[in-house]
């Protein structure tokens, strides 16, 4: 089953929305790594529920550490980490399965399982599991900042209405907590009012709307990848798009390749220091990897999410006992908007990604005290 992301380091999921517990299988952790429980706590409190205009439910995902650490490190064994499911309301639920919701995995899940599956809150198809993400990253994290690596994430856009690219912001600095920026995870403090002001309005509206979240990768040199499939691309497309809700990935200059001249697309190389650097590389602009190994320039990077497929509208969807089509009133607690809530957890796949390919490659080596 694919519940498993990674090689020489491995990440697999498990757990369901409603069920006792979710959380992630660590392998391949390099004995020695330090654990951050700082790094652990403040990106899972970025994923998790219960902000203002997003969704009510109140997790409080305090993650157990049950093997594979000790005295702060990585032993070398595998790494289990999970969250119990405290705030739960499954009577939410209570239309499943006669009544599959439209824009979910209800139905094709049925089908799949032959009537066995937990249905209630997406099941194991949730964004609930991204948890196991998220906590799995936040500890990779240590790989990728001992080689000067960096994957940097933010809410580029809900609807129509955009930030300015990542590169031309601060991505480094804490945002203010209680602000709209941490809330939000957004870090264009010229936009973010805009974004919240339009979120509260599709919330009002008891619709939903979809989102786009900016990745930015650097620091990473010239040649890691692995070839095709294990290439930079394929394997960060592949991570991005196994998060629930993800529908397009975009590199570089993304679809908007497809309308370019090559003259206009191509970038040079050039000498800097004896090294070569990709024209555009200091600008952002440029391509950060070519078949699928890094250029040493930025990797930019677009994943789209549709608009939540929950919201309290009336919609009409086959009701299954009577064979017609039937109104349904989805209540409980759901996000307008995913790309908030997303932003940490593309973070955390693309660390765990392009830790797993540092080490196959090399390019990060197993830490020696």
């Amino acid at each position: 089953m694919g519940m498993a992301l990674g090689d020489k380091l491995r990440i697999t999921l498990f757990g369901e929305s409603h069920g006792t517990c979710v959380g992630a299988l660590v392998e391949g952790m390099p004995p020695g790594t330090p654990m951050d429980p700082e790094s652990l706590s403040r990106e899972i409190d970025r994923r998790k529920p219960g902000r203002k205009g997003l969704s009510s439910r109140k997790e409080v995902d305090e993650c157990q550490i049950l093997s594979g650490v000790y005295e702060g490190k990585a032993t070398g064994w595998p790494i289990l980490m999970l969250t119990m499911n405290s705030d739960v309301r499954s009577s939410d639920y209570s239309f499943l399965p006669d009544h599959p919701r439209p824009g979910h995995a209800d139905m094709v899940e049925m089908v799949r399982s032959e009537g066995s599956s937990d249905l209630r809150g997406g099941g194991s198809q949730s964004a609930r599991l991204t948890f196991g993400m998220v906590a799995a990253g936040s500890q990779a994290k240590a790989l990728l900042d001992q080689a000067g690596w960096s994957c940097k994430a933010h809410l580029h856009s809900v609807g129509e209405v955009k930030s300015r690219p990542l590169f031309e912001l601060d991505r480094d600095s804490e945002l203010k907590p209680n602000s709209d920026m941490a809330r939000l995870n957004c870090r264009d403090p010229d936009a973010v009012g805009m974004i919240s002001d339009f979120i509260e309005s599709v919330r009002m509206d008891r619709d939903s709307v979809g989102s786009v979240v900016e990745l930015l990768i650097e620091g990473v040199p010239i040649g890691v990848g692995e070839p095709w499939f294990d290439g930079v691309e394929p394997s960060l497309a592949r991570a991005m798009m196994a998060i629930p809700g993800a529908r397009a990935v975009e590199f570089s200059h993304g679809v908007e390749s497809s309308k370019m001249r090559g003259s206009e697309h191509n970038d040079s190389w050039h000498s800097e220091d004896g090294s070569p650097v990709l024209d555009g590389a200091s600008s952002g602009e440029a391509d950060g990897s070519l078949g699928g190994r890094s250029t040493g320039a930025p990797i930019r990077v677009k994943v789209h999410f549709k608009p939540p497929s929950s919201f309290p509208r009336k919609q009409f969807t086959l009701h299954l006992p009577s064979d017609e089509l039937m109104p349904l009133e989805v209540g409980g607690r759901h996000d307008p908007v995913l790309g908030p809530r997303a932003v940490p957890v593309v973070e955390a796949a693309a660390i765990l990604v392009m830790a797993d390919l540092g080490l196959m490659g090399g390019f990060i080596e197993p830490k020696e005290d």
